[in-house]
């Protein structure tokens, strides 16, 4: 394990990989934790490198050097769960090249949205799996492409079982969990069931909404992760009608509640270093200590290569070159500022330089 990491950074370092996400391990007290290197966690698995969801991008984070894996999950209609970013899968797979499922493309309202498309709650894991992946960001991601139709769309038990042969963890986010109760496919039963036939230990539950994770509490001791957008609020909330906002969640009476049933928070970066009308880094806000002060984590999502996915400080080459906005800036100068900052975790789209970051600050 220890050669694959050190293999892992030198790779970062030489090639200009990406970054991946830094988390700790999940047993250990609070405290512990943080005396501890960050962790690196590949977000999607190595989306800046393959396409997302895949096998394919899974084994290459774990390659890279990453400790956890990240599986969006949802339902298929036979009720097992995939690995998909959304329950959309028309941008993520060759679906619509397939002409015995054009009768499956259909306008759904989740999570009070209107979408058109084909969603995976209609086809069962068989059919599912006869299609194959393509690259969600094309544009941004044009070398991406080359892997487009050779991977299928995993399931989690998939994922778990390539986690546990490579001893990394999992850290499964449940999507829209109102909107597939309401369809009667409940992800936290199947996603638990997994977790326990694998006898997994090393593994965090995310979720954007509030009730899901409140009930998980009751049923499992694995860590569970508060996401926080930068804005708006978390859908359950929205569907009772309560008022309340993300905005709330982060402030201290929101963090005490939050702290009530999660171990950690993971929040968009601008939650920790807001960014001002010039597009430039302002000064970072206090919700770092704030969280830590209730004995929360704090996870930042996502730091990722491409030039117009960084902030502008953090932006390098020439502007009006038409390559400007995917190139590679500067991944590795971002991450150290949020882990200087006291974050104790980031979702990263490439584990290799997530990893090397990760190793030159414990030099």
């Amino acid at each position: 394990m220890l050669t694959r990491r050190l293999f892992a950074s030198a790779l970062a370092v030489l090639t200009g990989g990406t970054v991946a996400v830094v988390l700790l391990q999940p047993h250990a007290a609070t405290a512990e934790r943080r005396a501890q290197a960050p962790v690196v966690i590949g977000h999607r698995g190595a989306s800046a490198h393959r396409p997302e969801h895949t096998l394919l991008s899974y084994e290459a984070a774990i390659a890279m050097g990453a400790d956890y894996i990240e599986p969006d999950l949802v339902s298929t209609k036979d009720h097992i769960l995939v690995a998909r970013h959304e329950n959309d899968i028309t941008g993520t797979t060759d679906v619509a090249a397939h002409p015995e499922f054009a009768d499956r493309r259909t306008t759904k309202t989740v999570d009070g949205r209107p979408i058109t498309g084909w969603f995976t709650e209609d086809f069962t894991l068989a059919e599912l799996k006869t299609l194959r992946a393509k690259e969600r960001v094309p544009d941004l991601r044009p070398d991406n492409t080359a892997f487009d139709g050779v991977a299928e769309i995993p399931t989690f038990e998939e994922v778990v079982r390539l986690a546990q042969r490579h001893g990394v963890g999992v850290y499964p986010e449940t999507k829209h969990p109102t909107y597939f109760d309401s369809i009667g496919l409940s992800l936290e039963e199947p996603l638990l069931d997994i977790l326990n036939a694998n006898h997994v230990r090393k593994a965090y539950i995310q979720s954007f909404e509030t009730a899901n994770l409140r009930e998980l509490r009751k049923k499992t001791r694995l860590p569970l992760i508060q996401l926080i957008t930068f804005g708006g609020a978390p859908y359950d909330w929205v569907a009772a009608g309560d008022p309340r906002t993300y905005d709330d969640m982060v402030k201290p009476d929101g963090l005490r509640e939050v702290a009530s049933y999660a171990n950690g928070i993971g929040v968009d970066t601008r939650r920790v270093v807001p960014v001002g009308a010039d597009g430039k880094l302002t000064e970072p806000t206090t919700l770092v200590a704030d969280a830590h002060r209730r004995r929360l984590d704090v996870h930042v999502w996502t730091i990722r290569n491409e030039n117009s996915q960084l902030p502008l400080d953090y932006r390098l080459g020439n502007p009006a070159s038409p390559a400007f906005p995917r190139a590679t800036g500067d991944v590795m100068g971002w991450l150290t500022r949020l882990l200087d900052l006291g974050v104790d975790g980031a979702f990263c789209d490439d584990p290799a330089m997530g990893r090397a970051v990760v190793a030159r600050r414990s030099l």
